[in-house]
């Protein structure tokens, strides 16, 4: 029998940092049982350079990723999530658009790596300790037996990654 592959969302404003390193985390991370997804409410029109020198390590192609709206994700045609994660404390307050296919739903407090650092070297290091966060909530979450949870269970879990890791 083949396992599902679950789609996973993650949500920030200008989708430039936190929600696009999940996105290839996530991807890379879970072993094939992932497909990682990543927009914001506000998209600021590119990846963030310090979010594509944290990612590449992973190796997952850079060239995939993009700053979009979370639009894209509730209009016709998209792919159904299975999880819509906000990484961002500003996206997880506003209004969201309609999941099809009714979503678990969960924020993670990340902080936003591009409001610290004067120097190039104080903003690299921020951006190392926001990918650092988002690895250690995931090293949770794709551990997790997903297909033993029930729906509600699952729920909990997810969200209690968000409070775990501070």
């Amino acid at each position: 029998m083949e396992e599902k592959v679950y789609n996973v969302l993650f949500l920030g404003t200008g989708n430039a940092a936190r929600s696009v390193m999940a996105e290839a985390l996530v991807s890379t991370m879970g072993n094939g049982r992932f497909r990682g997804f990543s927009a914001g409410s506000n998209p600021a029109g590119a990846v963030d350079p310090l979010a594509l020198e944290q990612i590449a390590p992973t190796g997952y192609p850079a060239g995939a990723l993009r700053s979009k709206s979370w639009d894209e994700f509730a209009a016709p045609g998209a792919p159904l999530m299975d999880f819509i994660i906000t990484v961002c404390d500003e996206a997880a307050g506003e209004a969201c658009p309609y999941w099809p296919g009714h979503p678990l739903t969960a924020h993670w407090s990340i902080e936003n790596p591009a409001a610290f650092g004067d120097t190039a070297n104080d903003r690299r290091a921020a951006f190392h300790r926001a990918f650092y966060a988002i690895r250690a909530h995931l090293n949770i979450f794709v551990s997790l037996p997903l297909h033993m949870l029930e729906k509600h269970a699952l729920h909990h879990e997810v969200m209690a990654i968000g409070r775990t890791i501070a």
